[in-house]
């Protein structure tokens, strides 16, 4: 059973429902320790003093804002203290927006909400209503002692609390070069129209058990491999992608596009086939 990072309570109008906030998400990147190569011994890091090189400790450190070249203001602790977030046992509803309004954009990461004992009918009554609506539910709580604001919305028999960004935490377009219009680029329907049967033709269902981080699976496979022998065979090479700039004939990539996803299709078809007709058989 996964630990509750905070229990508190959903209000949704009036109504208060008891839950515990669980992670919905689990890390799988794997951990590396730094040695010296020389004699692998572990590497330590060390807070040193920029002027004099030595070693600080944390009892000398304070943190500092940099509002001009080289100037800082000093915090401390009670400075933090003053504009502290009050802390809260609440998610706090505070609006309903439709769902599909929310730009993937905004979404930083998930939680499980677990309703209390006795809260299970309330907590079904927000879900299904959810459900039905198609609304999101715009949230404020407080975790460790940060305010965010979330999203609550309906994931199968759960409710899921989704950190937002805040809108000032998200780069604004403009400050990229970005391509314009269609038009500008000669797009003609032809090739639109193409590379909609592109797409088309590798629809698919959304099965998210089928995808996997085939890095780590590869990584983890040459470190057990090393492990077990000391030398393993060289790794593949990585086919660089081609050029920038280089002028293509993207009609001709296209259609070769959909003929290749159709053939591989129809190959993954025709195996699925015979392993019927053989266990029909056996």
């Amino acid at each position: 059973m996964p630990h509750a990072v905070w229990k508190g309570a959903l209000t949704f109008g009036l109504l208060n429902i008891p839950v515990a906030l669980y992670p919905a998400e689990r890390s799988s990147d794997l951990r590396f320790t730094l040695l010296d190569s020389r004699d692998q011994a572990r590497v330590r890091y060390r807070r040193v003093n920029e002027d004099t090189g030595r070693e600080v400790s944390w009892n000398q450190i304070v943190k500092a804002y940099e509002y001009e070249g080289g100037n800082y203001v000093l915090l401390t602790k009670e400075d933090f203290e003053k504009v502290r977030v009050e802390t809260t046992r609440s998610v706090e509803i505070v609006a309903f927006v439709s769902a599909g309004d929310i730009a993937p954009v905004y979404f930083e990461r998930p939680y499980f909400l677990e309703p209390g004992e006795g809260s299970e009918k309330v907590y079904v009554l927000l879900r299904e209503t959810l459900v039905r609506t198609g609304k999101a539910g715009i949230a404020k709580v407080v975790i460790h002692e940060r305010e965010h604001l979330a999203a609550l919305l309906p994931y199968g028999q759960a409710l899921l609390l989704n950190l937002l960004r805040f809108k000032q935490e998200l780069r604004n377009q403009a400050e990229l070069r970005l391509p314009g219009a269609a038009a500008q680029y000669k797009i003609s329907d032809r090739e639109l129209h193409m590379a909609q049967t592109l797409v088309e033709a590798m629809a698919e269902a959304w099965r998210p058990e089928q995808y996997h981080d085939e890095y780590r699976d590869k990584l983890m496979a040459w470190i057990e491999e090393k492990a077990e022998t000391g030398a393993v065979a060289p790794m593949p090479e990585v086919e660089e992608p081609a050029a920038a700039g280089k002028v293509v004939d993207m009609m001709d990539l296209l259609r070769r596009s959909v003929e290749q996803t159709r053939a591989k299709q129809e190959a993954e078809e025709a195996e699925h086939a015979r392993g019927r007709r053989r266990r029909a058989a056996g």
